[in-house]
């Protein structure tokens, strides 16, 4: 577990890294671009969720094939995967270009300087989607197989020569918020290429199987269902922090860069459990497969716990590195509290998320997830506008998504219904 975890843990900081420093590059633009950058990067995470089940949904189904002792099959679902993600990330680049002016005017709350700078970041950051489904199928094969040194090297090559990129083009080359998303599509399509390479050498079939091809799309549905209420409720956050000026929108977009850079950390004990779990099912280990789902759990809650001490302590500082605005600031110190508080439950969510996941239990993380999206996250940040609690009402209604799924997916956990073994069993 402990060398998936760390294989996991740097594959899923180097995007995550790399878009902190854009994100601290773009800020000392001032709060218009770094507000800007938030919209935009917020959309184009919305039209990339159209191939998220790349990433997760492969891992599972590739590990259960891999536990079986049947790589070649594993594979396969790295293929056809990979075949998925340049067709569907044509169709989604194509419809962001379309629909880019009137989706950003929307979340921006109308016309105006943030909503066309945040039009001129996205048109040429969505250029980059098939990359960034190649690297998501990519990185759920070869998880699948526990391969731990590929998508190392693959990430940190892509990102690394993007963090190079991004101040120089900002900055000396004139080319400002633009740049920024030049260097953010260069990751894409370099990444997307090594990863096409990679399993271009494992010399595996690239005619899809119709079969795995409706299995991965089955799975696909659920988990597509599942990120639409994580999009619905960011979205609403997003439209409701700019509608309540520049500086709450772009502190809220340090939040959100933060938010994510912490889950995914605390992700990189899913995705191992994603695999280990998969392949002790798929092995017909149901015994290890619930050792691995609470051990997991643990290891999540002590890396929440330790994440929301290093918060904590970097109260002042964190801000201050990612804005020199002290209006901006101010608000993100605004909502500190509720984003250090909810780091342990969040280390827990997202460790059982991965145990589900490796087990195909997406339907019930599909409904565990619109539950706590739509009847907690939405209508709080809601509130928060009507009521005018500010930007800290918007990140209580986070706190609330996280406690909710974390009661749900604790007594699904417990109960035991996930664990069904078999190559391609699922849970009840």
């Amino acid at each position: 577990m402990l060398r998936l975890a760390a294989s996991a843990f740097v594959v899923l900081t180097a995007e995550p890294s790399f878009v902190l420093i854009d994100t601290a590059v773009v800020g000392h633009l001032g709060p218009l671009p770094l507000g800007a950058l938030g919209i935009g990067g917020t959309l184009l995470s919305l039209v990339a969720m159209i191939g998220g089940f790349l990433d997760y949904g492969t891992t599972g189904r590739a590990a259960r094939w891999f536990g079986a002792g049947r790589r070649d099959r594993a594979i396969e679902e790295g293929t056809t995967a990979s075949v998925l993600a340049l067709a569907l990330g044509a169709v989604a680049a194509g419809l962001g270009e379309l629909f880019a002016g009137p989706l950003l005017r929307l979340l921006a709350g109308g016309h105006g300087p943030i909503a066309s700078a945040a039009e001129t970041w996205f048109r040429i950051a969505v250029l980059g989607l098939p990359g960034i489904l190649l690297v998501l199928a990519g990185n759920g094969w070869m998880r699948g197989v526990q391969d731990t040194r590929s998508p190392v090297r693959i990430v940190l090559i892509a990102n690394a020569l993007s963090a190079a990129a991004s101040p120089i083009l900002v900055y000396p080359v004139g080319l400002g918020l633009a740049g920024s998303a030049i260097a953010n599509v260069g990751a894409q399509v370099v990444g997307g290429l090594l990863f096409l390479r990679a399993i271009r050498a494992e010399r595996s079939r690239w005619r899809p199987r119709w079969a795995v091809l409706r299995a991965q799309l089955a799975v696909g549905r659920e988990l597509l269902l599942r990120e639409a209420g994580f999009q619905a409720a960011f979205l609403t956050a997003a439209a409701v922090a700019a509608r309540m000026g520049t500086a709450q929108i772009a502190a809220h977009q340090i939040g959100l860069e933060l938010w994510e850079f912490s889950a995914l950390l605390l992700d990189s004990f899913a995705i191992a459990a994603q695999s280990l779990v998969g392949a002790a099912l798929g092995g017909g280990d149901a015994g290890t497969a619930r050792r691995t789902a609470w051990q997991v759990a643990r290891y999540g809650l002590g890396a929440g716990i330790a994440f929301s001490a290093v918060l904590a302590a970097g109260w002042w500082l964190i801000p201050a590195a990612f804005s020199s605005s002290a209006a901006v600031q101010h608000q993100a110190h605004l909502y500190w509290p509720y984003f250090v508080g909810m780091q342990p439950a969040a280390g827990v969510v997202f460790a059982l998320d991965g145990v589900l996941i490796g087990a195909g239990d997406v339907g019930f993380l599909r409904t565990v997830t619109l539950v706590a999206a739509v009847g907690f996250f939405v209508p709080i940040t809601l509130a928060a506008l009507h009521f005018h609690w500010g930007i800290g009402g918007v990140w209580a209604g986070l706190a609330a998504f996280i406690g909710a799924r974390l009661i749900g997916m604790l007594a699904r956990t417990a109960r035991g219904r996930w664990a069904v073994t078999g190559v391609t069993a699922q849970p009840a």
